[in-house]
């Protein structure tokens, strides 16, 4: 959908082409339930995303996250990976030229990327992995923004039903699962992170051993127009009461945290101070 063109050995994208992808996206987008998203299939391209799942870097004695909240769950951030096409496409999505994209899509204005890309990265959960039901950390301490908006891009070829981790949108009250959408290779889901942008994929993965749950995560921001201190600093927690009770791992979570590893979060394995998403 949104295409790449090089400039030398470097692969960009056109900012004309991203407005006018963003602009005539832009009412499925704003007016979709339970909250504002949008599910993309080849959102980008295929030889690109290619590259970087097979050259997706080893998890090996690295740590995870290990709590209620999430298992088995994997983040490298660009640093940490040896592709310098991930590492061109992480720009990328970082770009003048991306932001005009999201900003016509959502509406926001003045968009900012995460030049630390605070729980993005690449994200891989393993066979018996999960991510609870919750609603993202909306504080970027270090940067002192809002976060906004959510983008994944999911890096799963031949990935079957039978796998689990679709990625589950729930409504405000937390009452029911209103989207699932299954992580196959090419999918983009973008999705506002408000305070009751409830998601997640909560029960265990089924995939083969052999096999994880591969994404692409990226994060976005605004200033916030009355100050950093004025966002809403709270955690909530609360047991769904959907029919899958998640009884193996215990009650999801509604949680909001401000890159807080403390607290209802539990502990961590890693020592990182923001959660993976899905």
């Amino acid at each position: 959908m949104l295409h790449t063109k090089l400039v030398g050995d470097y692969f960009a994208l056109d900012p004309d082409e991203c407005r006018a992808a963003g602009r005539s996206l832009a009412s499925q987008y704003q007016n979709a339930a339970p909250f504002p998203h949008i599910v993309l299939d080849d959102f980008l391209d295929r030889s690109i995303l290619k590259k970087i799942a097979d050259e997706f870097p080893s998890s090996g004695d690295k740590e995870y996250f290990d709590r209620e909240q999430e298992r088995l769950k994997y983040q490298y951030r660009p640093h940490e990976v040896a592709s310098g096409v991930a590492r061109n496409l992480f720009a990328e999505l970082n770009s003048e030229a991306f932001l005009g994209f999201l900003e016509e899509l959502t509406s926001f204005e003045g968009l900012l990327p995460d030049p630390y890309f605070a729980g993005g990265g690449l994200h891989e959960t393993k066979r018996g992995g999960h991510l609870g039901i919750h609603a993202d950390f909306n504080g970027h301490a270090k940067l002192k923004v809002e976060r906004k908006l959510n983008l994944l891009v999911y890096l799963n070829e031949d990935w079957e039903d039978s796998y689990g981790g679709q990625l589950e949108l729930w409504d405000q009250q937390m009452k029911s699962c209103v989207v699932r959408v299954k992580p196959v290779f090419g999918r983009a889901v973008i999705f506002n992170t408000d305070l009751d942008s409830f998601h997640g994929h909560p029960d265990p993965l089924e995939c083969p051993p052999t096999r994880s749950r591969r994404s692409i995560a990226t994060y976005y921001y605004q200033a916030p127009e009355e100050g950093f201190a004025s966002l809403p600093k709270r955690s909530r927690s609360g047991q769904s009461p959907c029919a899958r009770s998640r009884a193996s791992f215990g009650p999801v979570r509604r949680m909001v945290s401000l890159n807080n590893t403390s607290g209802p979060w539990g502990s961590l394995s890693r020592r990182s101070k923001y959660p993976a998403d899905a």
